[in-house]
């Protein structure tokens, strides 16, 4: 995202909220300051003295550099230096960052619920059937574990990332610069969802092939300590081929493009990663809406796309839903000049804005909290909870996708819409912790499964039985549990960020430029 691109190679905007920041780690040149190079130093004497006597050519060898260098990858990049927290978040962010501090923060809230649903249920919310009087359980509090609401946000910032750049190309009546963006995100949409994936499950298998889950195993389906939902582990085959071949199947069968079953092309490596073939076939449709509307005026672009979301709502494709209205969000951004700077206003405006300006943001602010509210529409037991039971009377009767999918939608649209005009909202989710979580948010998500199951599980196993798993300790040794699972999860996460992530936008982005037609 750093510097000029050619027409083919600009970087998306999907690349820029959510995903990561492609600006290079440190260079070997930089990393090796101080080194002194023996091929230029050493007189040919020397050299053939090393070559006789393989201890001293090993001395010869830039060995400890690289040694450092790996060691020091290990290291947390928000603990590496200015350069890395720079990556992180730059002192010029762009004007949406907010949407990949949100996405982050979605990310970890999914990891939070699949961390807790296993001991907790989560499912029901504050006041249900007269019981669930928790604290943890009431609405907005409760969104901090609640994975199916922060599914919804995931898919409305996808659409909308998706959407940004070529509407802003469309609106500006660049053709060329359209089909060649158009072109590159279709072309780089696949590898960038399902490369890292595939790698993923495929340490998955290795782990599983080495033992490493093993020891675990009987953990995972023990129910006392783990008193909701059972998270088994991978099935381990006698034969490692037929595991390999096994894998293989899984990862080829995430490819579910041709299908609306309910969480099809599910892998059995990462049950959590159900919603990246979601992903995969949403993006497909919001692609062939953009070029389908592409030569339209902006009104009947907007009637056009208002015609296929009341197709889509009618069919309850919730999850494509979310798409469309993230594509509706950014032309409706494009239109109102969100995110362009503003003339200076005459003296006698200047002096009338800020009360409309605080008048403004409180109001935003209360959108704001609306949305929070409606996606805190609990996941179950809707009709006997207070403050859900009227809302609930609004679920359409032909609704026959997941009822709690309705609500929670439209609150993630509403939340994104009030954050988009709120200066408080914007300055949390652009602050530097959260902005980091929007970098790894993806590796996040992909991370957490494993690495709770491989490692997470022993932090657990270790804190019950210091705790015990009476009463209110059970209560307390999973607290004890996270506070080593979660640091565990981010320390891998982002790991697989610099290691996985970068370079697999890196590797479209150049397998793109060696296949396509060169430009005269």
């Amino acid at each position: 995202m750093n510097g000029p691109y050619t027409d083919g190679q600009s970087p998306s905007f999907e690349e820029k909220v959510g995903l990561l920041d492609e600006r290079s780690l440190s260079s070997d040149s930089e990393s090796d300051n101080g080194v002194i190079d023996l091929d230029s130093h050493l007189p040919l004497m020397k050299w053939v003295a090393y070559l006789l006597s393989p201890i001293g050519f090993l001395r010869s060898l830039h060995w400890r550099a690289s040694v450092i260098r790996f060691v020091w990858f290990f290291i947390p990049s928000f603990l590496q230096g200015r350069q890395m927290r720079e990556q992180i978040r730059p002192s010029k962010i762009h004007p949406t960052a907010y949407l990949d501090g949100m996405r982050g923060l979605a990310a970890l809230f999914v990891f939070f619920c699949h961390y807790t649903y296993q001991g907790f249920s989560i499912a029901f919310a504050w006041g249900f059937d007269n019981t669930n009087y928790q604290f943890m359980k009431l609405p907005i509090i409760r969104l901090w574990y609640s994975g199916p609401a922060s599914v919804s946000i995931f898919f409305v910032i996808s659409g909308y990332a998706l959407s940004y750049r070529p509407i802003k190309l469309i609106r500006s009546r660049n053709t060329k610069e359209f089909s060649n963006a158009m072109a590159s995100t279709v072309f780089r949409r696949f590898i960038r969802l399902f490369a890292p994936t595939t790698i993923s499950t495929f340490v998955i298998f290795c782990l599983i092939r080495l033992g490493f889950y093993e020891l675990t195993r009987d953990f995972a389906k023990d129910k006392t300590y783990h008193r909701n939902v059972v998270e088994p582990h991978p099935a381990r085959f006698a034969n490692g081929w037929n595991q390999l071949c096994d894998w293989i199947w899984a990862t080829f069968n995430m490819i579910h493009v041709f299908g609306w079953e309910e969480q099809g092309g599910r892998n059995p490596y990462d049950v959590h990663l159900w919603t990246i073939p979601i992903e995969y076939r949403c993006s497909l449709y919001l692609f062939l809406v953009i070029v389908g509307t592409a030569r339209l005026r902006t009104t009947w672009r907007y009637m056009t796309l208002l015609t296929v979301m009341g197709v889509t709502y009618r069919k309850s494709r919730w999850e494509l839903l979310m798409f469309f209205f993230g594509m509706a969000l950014a032309e409706w951004d494009h239109i109102r000049a969100a995110h362009v700077s503003h003339a200076v206003l005459p003296i006698s405006e200047k002096q009338a804005k800020p009360r409309r300006n605080i008048l403004g943001q409180i109001f935003w602010n209360l959108v704001c909290i609306l949305g929070l509210y409606l996606l805190s529409f609990p996941d179950d037991g809707w009709g006997k909870t207070p403050g859900w039971v009227y809302l609930s009377t609004w679920i359409p009767e032909w609704w026959v996708g997941a009822k709690f999918r309705f609500w929670q939608g439209i609150g993630a649209v509403v939340f994104i819409i009030g954050v988009s005009r709120s200066s408080l909202f914007k300055r949390f989710f652009n602050s530097g912790v959260v902005q980091y979580f929007g970098k790894i948010s993806y590796a996040l998500y992909l991370m957490h499964g494993p690495v709770m199951h491989v490692i997470g599980y022993h932090w657990e196993n270790l804190a019950w039985s210091i705790t015990g798993v009476d009463g209110e300790w059970y209560t307390v040794g999973w607290v004890l549990g996270a506070c080593f699972c979660v640091p565990s999860v981010i320390w891998c996460a982002d790991i697989f960020w610099r290691a996985v992530d970068i370079p697999t936008v890196k590797f479209a982005k150049w397998l793109e430029s060696k296949v396509v037609i060169k430009e005269d």
